[in-house]
């Protein structure tokens, strides 16, 4: 959501018994916004659990001990079993709530919520009204809402004993439905539509919370730490405060930098935080990492941490400590830098040691998994003791663009051989869906940056808040990564989570030649004498989209990684392309064009006049034509018209006649015939 306004408080104004105890439906709808929560420690026997339509081709064989499908990617459909005319997509054992529902399409078909073994659904609606705003208890714009595509609802639904959840068909494609399961003997209410008026305006003051995010409004202030000066490098400023006491807020500017400058300095800057004298910091990032966003100065509000419009980072995070804490800012570059920073310590609301310690950590390709099946598990965090997952900012460096995120979250608890949250795609984790480019910021998950058609830098991050992932062992988060590191594609994660002080935190500080200078262009390799096709003008298209499209991800069989792209045409429809020729003569032509399951059957002209015999494009694979060569022709030097009409399709092609090409080569004749063939006699051609 844009233009949120700048202000939210912490935690809200009560205080809430977490423990095995009895909580209303309105403590619950203030954990929405209550980040000291997250800073408790988790009782044993409560957990976060995701149900999800993930492909269940992937499994983990007990008797091999390997996982098995690992990478299967048909997750638009999984579900529990089918039983009889309905689709079983999640049963679970209370208490327990829903934090969050999302989808990338709901649709009409019903979906039924069942609690607490009754026999009929508390809820039984088309899926899409779940998410459409137009339905009570899911009309607030916040916790409901729809942001690049996807369709997400963070509204409380608690149960006492038990949830199940059914589905008709045609309910859409994909789902998320994520949950915490309380310890036993915590009661909670069983969820009902019609909520009573202090519920509902529970949610009311939440909703409005949330449109609000900005810096906090301290509430018990015991300091307020500040600093504005030049760093030179090298320079550092260190705050220390004795405690107990908790950190509420922080906030840093730097000053002084040209777009150009800011995605290095940030990553020079270093912010570091040691709680208790630990001999290793808990907190060690890049300055504009820690706030969520990176690299550069990207603008955003979200509940958690942000950037202003005037300049500000801030982050709300709740930080208790319980002799000191030391907080340093320090200038690894080689350049001077001007920085102000400001921290907000306040009193601690219950014993020290009911809490965690706050950690965050900036890394890349750390404790990469040693089993080959798991090849595309890229570790977001791993670490060990009893804590809770609270959120992760993710850049990507993708420069020759395609889809980067098609893998799943997968988040192995407490040893657990198979993933008890496991998802549907990277940017469904985000919340959004279909590869969707567009920038959002909303409360709990943010596009920041996306240089492109996700081509260049994209920065994205989540906030857990009410849906936490409590560990009392050990905790596994990944994120699936088709893509390699050699194409390149390039991942640098932020994450942030609460662990005991007896906990480890296995994170190395990477040097400043780690985090600078890794994101270089590709240079993308040429044939030489070919005119692209993707940079060909366009003079006319009687129906369907040409665009370029990136064919990096389909291997190296393609001139400069690119091609022009034409879809949504039909039999009949034509594109006239400009095609230049330097020097009058007369040459051969040559087309360079991609085959797919999805792509039709084309002829060509040239100047109004056909050119070559139709070609068909059909192939069970994205693969490149190689040569086809359509005739010789007299060319005037100046620009041509070079017509491609789509005629007919394959009949085991999908009927969406697409068109790709690659690249055209004109040759002159005379080279042609002068060159000698593999038997060293010269080619002739027809």
């Amino acid at each position: 959501m844009k233009g949120f306004l700048c202000s939210c408080l912490l935690g809200c104004s009560v205080s809430v018994v977490f423990a095995a105890e009895r909580l209303t439906y309105a403590d619950l709808a203030r954990r929405l916004v209550d980040l000291e929560h997250l800073a408790t420690l988790p009782e044993p026997g409560e957990r976060t659990i995701q149900w999800s339509s993930y492909d269940r081709a992937s499994r983990y064989d007990e008797a091999t001990g390997r996982y098995v499908g690992w990478d299967a990617n048909a997750d638009g459909h999984g579900i529990l079993r089918r039983e009889g005319n309905l689709q079983v997509l999640a049963e679970m054992k209370g208490p327990g709530v829903i934090w969050r529902m999302w989808s990338a399409t709901p649709r009409e078909g019903h979906v039924r919520i069942y609690l607490d073994d009754e026999s009929e659904p508390v809820l039984d609606l088309p899926f899409v009204a779940y998410f459409d705003g137009r339905h009570a208890p899911f009309t607030r714009t916040v916790l409901v809402h729809r942001v690049a595509m996807g369709w997400n609802n963070y509204t409380p639904i608690p149960f006492r004993k038990s949830c199940r959840i059914v589905a008709e068909d045609g309910w859409g494609d994909y789902y998320h439905f994520t949950c915490t399961l309380f310890p036993e003997g915590t009661e909670l209410p069983t969820f009902r539509p019609e909520l009573a008026p202090e519920d509902a305006a529970a949610l009311d003051e939440v909703d409005r919370l949330l449109q609000q995010c900005g810096p906090r409004t301290p509430r018990e202030e015991i300091g307020r730490d500040t600093f504005e000066g030049t760093l030179g490098p090298g320079d550092s400023h260190r705050i220390r405060r004795t405690g107990p006491g908790a950190i509420t807020l922080i906030r840093a500017r730097v000053t002084g930098l040209t777009p150009s400058e800011a995605e290095d300095a940030l990553r020079a800057l270093v912010l570091e935080i040691a709680w208790d004298d630990e001999p290793r910091p808990s907190v060690w990032t890049p300055l504009g990492d820690f706030f969520g966003t990176a690299p550069g100065l990207n603008p955003y509000r979200s509940f958690p941490c942000g950037l202003t419009e005037d300049g500000w980072f801030y982050a709300n995070w709740y930080m208790p400590f319980a002799r000191s804490f030391e907080l340093r800012i320090h200038n690894e570059g080689s350049a001077p830098r001007a920085v102000a920073l400001e921290v907000v310590t306040e009193r601690l609301r219950r014993d020290v040691t009911a809490y965690g310690r706050f950690h965050a950590k900036w890394h890349r390709d750390e404790f990469l998994p040693t089993e080959s099946e798991r090849w595309l598990d890229w570790p977001l965090l791993k670490t060990t003791g009893r804590g809770r997952f609270v959120g992760v900012m993710l850049h990507v460096w993708n420069p020759r663009g395609a889809w980067w995120g098609e893998g799943d979250e997968k988040f192995f608890v407490d040893g657990e051989k198979f993933p008890s949250i496991f998802g549907t795609g990277s940017e469904d984790y985000f919340g959004y869906a279909w590869c969707c480019p567009d920038l959002f910021q909303h409360a709990y998950h943010n596009q920041t940056r996306n240089d492109g058609n996700n081509k260049g830098h994209i920065s994205v991050n989540r906030w857990h808040v009410p849906d936490q992932v409590p560990f009392q062992k050990s905790l596994e988060a990944c994120i699936e990564k088709y893509f390699p590191n050699h194409r390149p594609t390039l991942y640098a994660a932020t994450v942030y989570w609460y662990l005991a002080p007896d906990g480890h935190d296995p994170y190395a500080l990477p040097p400043i030649e780690h985090r600078i200078g890794y994101a270089r262009a590709p240079v993308y390799p040429r044939i030489p004498g070919a005119i692209e096709g993707e940079q060909l003008k366009i003079l006319a298209c009687t129906g369907g989209r040409p665009q370029e499209q990136d064919m990096s991800g389909w291997g190296d069989g393609w001139s400069h990684d690119a091609q022009l792209w034409w879809i949504e045409g039909r039999p009949g429809d034509r594109l006239d392309l400009e095609l230049p020729v330097e020097n009058s003569g007369r040459y051969r032509i040559e087309v360079h064009m991609t085959r797919a399951r999805d792509y039709g059957i084309v002829r060509f002209h040239l100047d109004g006049q056909p050119l070559g015999d139709p070609v068909d494009l059909y192939h069970p694979r994205v693969v490149p034509t190689g040569p086809v060569q359509l005739g010789e022709r007299e060319l005037a030097a100046g620009p041509h018209v070079l017509t491609v009409e789509i005629v007919a399709k394959n009949p085991e092609a999908i009927p969406a006649h697409m068109f790709g090409l690659d690249y055209v080569k004109l040759t002159p004749v005379s080279e042609v015939r002068a060159r000698p063939d593999d038997n060293g006699t010269p080619q002739t051609s027809r």
